[in-house]
């Protein structure tokens, strides 16, 4: 590992403020790094403090007044750029992410490979910001509608997508003429100084000014300042319910714009015609990747009652043969939780599971182990509920999957939807007609519905989010560029005579 740091530009004690070209100590209390794989410290950061958040934001402001300025394909051609610098740190970078979150290999790797497509879509995005053209009622007129940047942008990430999810807002903020300050989270602070640090000679290289990519590294106060300073139009932030109601509120009351990408209570329906064999693989990977701590992860498992002791036994099967361990070895599916407090409600979840009338068919355990030595792994978790009680209601970022039962589809649906949140389902069925009405107005209520496929990979061409108390924002793909900016309508009369809208006269 450490040679990997540094590669990465990191050390024992790391910059904890960065407006691109100037990295500077943090003036705030110091922030250790551990790695849930091992426990071991990975470096440490100094915090950043009121004053220094200031500074940012002011670096912000004068680097917006330039970028804006310059045209939408230039600035794409800077993002694709730090593209090529991404691909080229693609190993160091996964390696990284995989130790510092604990998720696997693979995905640390395959979160990178999300920072390089994002970086292709916004430059194939950055010459098509299109605006509409309308017929005007009055003659001799035209009305056209343009989009222009909206400002600084305010990233708040959270640790199970340590650098993604800040791609996925930025580099289209970026093509848009936004500038963005990122918060990550204080459980992955290294991941994000390694990313500002990889495209830190794009940056010089073409003398983009200081402040168009700012990291800040802080805990919750910084959020705080974010959600309730004018000067930042836009907050996108990723995270646990609790934290978007409040961010929602704060920017919401000074009628700014919020983003927001929260919990998911993701599940799958299994109807007695679908294909077993892309049933068992899709709920194994959706339920136990990044040991269940993605948002959208399959947490719940509606299986028509016709086949769901066999469902049951196969997956029990599955769950026999998943190793878990050392993430950075890459025979192992599962790595550890984030912490051991994420290892408490994992507990305490499948006690009021059981104590609610839940059988635990598969794990449940607490790993203890000289391979396991950091206390943050635990076995993935099959549960089968007799109904959705008020646990399997709640979002637990860990690896429990919640069998129900069903008879009809109605009801089917009527459970998947009946929980708080709305982010990601889907239905496993060979029956047009099933999958139809899964989709259909009358179907799933969330930002997600997939068919044949599990809750879980969602693809960057593509919106992402969902509504209830996932917040409703849109990220990626689509059009979710029309969040980090403003839209506006012009009319303009090229005649020599002023016609009033609606055939009112106003004459002197």
């Amino acid at each position: 590992m450490e040679s990997i740091l540094k590669q990465l530009g990191l050390k024992a004690s790391n910059h904890g403020v960065s407006t691109g070209l100037n990295s500077w100590e943090g003036s705030g209390s110091e922030l250790t790094s551990w790695s849930p794989v091992d426990g071991k410290v990975i470096g440490k950061v100094k915090q950043a403090s009121a004053d220094d958040y200031e500074k940012v934001v002011l670096k912000a402001q004068e680097a917006f007044k330039v970028w804006r300025t310059k045209p939408a394909p230039q600035r794409g051609e800077i993002v694709r750029q730090m593209g090529d610098a991404f691909r080229a740190n693609k190993e160091a970078l996964g390696k990284l992410v995989s130790y510092e979150m604990g998720k696997s290999l693979q995905e640390g790797l395959g979160e990178v490979q999300e920072i390089i497509d994002i970086c292709d879509f916004a430059v194939g995005l950055s010459r098509q910001l299109y605006g509409l053209t309308m017929h005007s009622e009055r003659p001799a007129h035209r009305m056209y509608e343009q989009w222009h940047p909206i400002g600084i942008v305010g990233v708040i990430s959270a640790f199970n997508f340590p650098v993604a999810v800040w791609s996925w807002n930025t580099m289209l903020g970026w093509v848009c003429g936004d500038v963005c300050i990122w918060k990550p989270s204080e459980k992955t602070p290294l991941s994000a100084i390694a990313c500002q640090n990889i495209i830190s000679e794009v940056l010089r290289k073409n003398n983009v000014p200081e402040g168009v990519s700012s990291v800040i590294i802080g805990d919750r106060t910084i959020g705080e300042l974010f959600s309730n300073d004018t000067r930042i139009p836009l907050v996108s932030a990723t995270g646990s319910t609790r934290m978007g109601k409040a961010v929602g509120k704060a920017v919401g009351e000074r009628l700014g714009r919020s983003l927001l990408e929260l919990g998911g209570n993701n599940a799958i329906i299994v109807t007695e015609s679908a294909d077993l064999k892309l049933v068992i693989p899709a709920v194994v990977f959706g339920a136990v990747g990044t040991a269940g701590q993605r948002c959208t992860t399959t947490r719940r498992l509606i299986v028509q009652d016709t086949i769901i002791e066999e469902v049951k036994q196969k997956l029990v099967s599955a769950y026999s043969q998943i190793k878990i361990g050392d993430p950075l070895d890459v025979n192992m599916h599962v790595g550890p939780l984030i912490d051991t407090d994420a290892v408490e409600a994992y507990k305490k979840a499948i006690e009021e599971a059981v104590s609610q009338g839940g059988e635990v068919l598969s794990g449940g355990k607490v790993i203890s182990s000289d391979a396991t030595a950091s206390g943050c792994y635990v076995e993935p978790t099959l549960i089968a509920a007799k109904a959705q009680t008020a646990v399997v209601c709640h979002e637990t970022f860990a690896p429990i999957l919640y069998i129900l039962s069903f008879k009809t589809l109605d009801e089917a649906i009527e459970l998947q939807n009946g929980v708080p949140q709305g982010l990601s389902s889907a239905i496993f069925s060979l029956n047009i007609r099933e999958t139809e009405q899964f989709l259909s107005v009358t179907g799933s209520d969330c930002g997600i519905a997939n068919v044949n496929i599990g809750t879980s990979g969602a693809e960057i061409g593509g919106a992402f989010g969902g509504e209830k108390e996932t917040g409703g924002g849109r990220e990626s793909g689509s059009d979710a560029w029309k969040a980090y900016m403003r839209r506006q309508t012009n009319t303009i009369n090229y005649g020599n005579s002023l016609p009033l809208a609606q055939g009112i006269k106003f004459d002197f």
